[in-house]
């Protein structure tokens, strides 16, 4: 019987981290985006992101957060989040689920702790600046 269930895996779409500047903390801070590199349209996506780890030998974890979008076009970019720097030290944990077609796809994405630094830039497809990706 489980021989018979078919899980689609996800190409094309990923979680990209970006720095940006921000004129309300007047400062550069990192925002997620979903990047859609397919050929296909992404329907009903929904993301739920939280972030856990250690600090100072102490397990912290914050709320998870929701987000839906109707659809994301192919070849085509969405803004998640802001990422509070005082969980750059956490595991982001990106939980995407989304329809192409009548097909359900789901896919967790984390960024390791520490791992949202300058240090890890590379250059995001569609958005064409630096940011930190994970596919």
């Amino acid at each position: 019987m489980k021989k018979d269930i078919i899980i689609p895996t996800v190409e094309n779409v990923f979680i990209a981290v970006v720095q940006e500047w921000s004129d309300d903390f007047m400062e550069k801070v990192w925002f997620a985006y979903l990047v859609n590199d397919s050929d296909f349209n992404l329907d009903g996506v929904m993301i739920v992101s939280k972030a856990f780890g250690t600090i100072d030998g102490e397990m912290k974890k914050t709320s998870l957060l929701r987000h839906a979008f109707v659809e994301v076009p192919a070849v085509s970019v969405v803004k998640i989040e802001m990422i509070e720097k005082s969980v750059l030290a956490l595991n982001n944990e990106f939980m995407v689920t989304f329809f192409i077609g009548e097909k359900l796809y789901d896919r967790k994405f984390i960024f390791k702790a520490n791992s949202i630094t300058p240090d890890y830039v590379e250059e995001v497809p569609i958005l064409f600046v630096d940011g930190v990706i994970v596919r």
